[in-house]
């Protein structure tokens, strides 16, 4: 008696709208799935295949990227789409619509989570990055941490929580902390920057206001930098952004100004000479580029000739050693052609018969005077 009452209350609930209509969502569920499972898959497959044969940086983010796609979003999409071609009451619509939103803000925060944490391996294994570790992962623990925390305040709205008053707190205890810390969380960025953009690496030489040195370590609030004379400059990040940086490991080639004064006693024809003379000195040194010899200007006791060459290197001790040879062949030359070099002098000439006057017996005698 009780079986064939069980029995009847099991058939009852068969027959139920509602159970047909469930298992026909779930069937066009999981087939929906299955479809999209295999879809993706191909689609993966193409954009890693697409990656392997390209150079640019994005085609591999974007494989990375699709790499981390969730199943539970195929899942989600998979449900909606048996939503679509089967109609269930306005509640459980209304809940499903709430978990396809939660889904798909988490599947965008894997998205964008991937793409930072290959950034920060790629980083790192550059040669920059290897010198700026501890920046590079403070950057992307900064920028995951915000990205979600997006997230989490979506999907709370979502559901109906109010987060007016909680990011309204939020706000102002973050404008208080940066208040507080501001100076630190300049010289944070500032570091973040370095990082991002590479003025600078350790080892370089670098020259900013009446500083020069060579960066020993860059760290999140202070650069240090062993100056020429040994003793150890430490400068905020920020201040030293604000200068004018000369970095002199990316000089390839060294620009060289100088200038020769000639007596104005030279022959014109040896003035003439001087230019070719100066081309041929400089070019018989090495790892040196002849540009230009002329004679610029008259000075007041000499004849001005600017030459211009460039030293094949970024080395100051090479220039120096190639100033040095070419100012040794330039005086050799110019002593063989008997060429002087101009020296500052006066000269002071009496003129003839000048008249002086002078008083005697209240009358005006005028006197002459001769040249001495």
């Amino acid at each position: 008696m009780l079986e064939t009452e069980f029995w009847r209350d099991w058939q009852a609930w068969l027959n139920q709208p509602m159970l047909a209509t469930l298992t026909l969502l779930l069937i066009i569920a999981f087939v929906s799935y299955l479809v999209l499972r295999l879809g993706l898959r191909l689609l993966v497959g193409r954009i890693v295949d697409w990656s392997s044969h390209g150079r640019g940086h994005w085609r591999h983010y974007a494989a990375h990227v699709a790499r981390h796609t969730s199943r539970l979003l195929l899942a989600v999409l998979a449900l909606q789409i048996a939503l679509f071609v089967v109609e269930l009451d306005t509640v459980w619509e209304q809940r499903v619509s709430h978990l396809w939103f939660l889904v798909l803000a988490f599947q965008f925060g894997l998205w964008v989570d991937a793409a930072l944490n290959l950034w920060k391996e790629n980083t790192l294994q550059s040669e920059a990055g290897r010198d700026n570790q501890l920046t590079v992962t403070m950057v992307s623990l900064m920028f995951r941490t915000g990205l979600w925390a997006v997230v989490l305040l979506s999907v709370l709205a979502n559901l109906g929580v109010n987060i007016t008053a909680f990011v309204a707190s939020l706000g102002i205890g973050g404008i208080a902390i940066a208040l507080a810390v501001q100076a630190l969380l300049g010289d944070l960025f500032a570091s973040a920057s370095i990082g991002i953009d590479k003025p600078f690496k350790v080892g370089h030489f670098i020259v900013f206001g009446d500083i020069a040195g060579t960066i020993e370590y860059i760290g999140l609030k202070t650069t240090r930098i062993r100056s020429l004379s040994g003793e150890q400059v430490l400068i905020s990040n920020t201040r030293l952004l604000q200068q004018t940086i000369h970095n002199y490991n990316r000089m390839h080639e060294r620009r060289v100004v100088f200038n020769v004064s000639l007596s104005f006693r030279t022959s014109l024809e040896k003035v003439r000479e001087v230019p070719e003379l100066v081309r041929q000195v400089v070019e018989s040194v090495e790892n040196t580029r002849f540009d230009r010899a002329h004679l610029r200007f008259f000075d007041d006791y000499a004849l001005k000739y600017e030459i211009v060459y460039y030293v094949l290197s970024s080395d100051f001790t090479l220039y120096m050693d190639i100033q040095q040879a070419i100012n040794f062949g330039l005086l050799a030359e110019f002593q063989q052609r008997d060429i002087k070099f101009a020296m500052p002098v006066r000269s002071i000439e009496f003129l003839d018969e000048v008249p002086l006057e002078r008083s005697v017996g209240g009358q005006q005698v005028q006197q002459q005077t001769a040249r001495s």
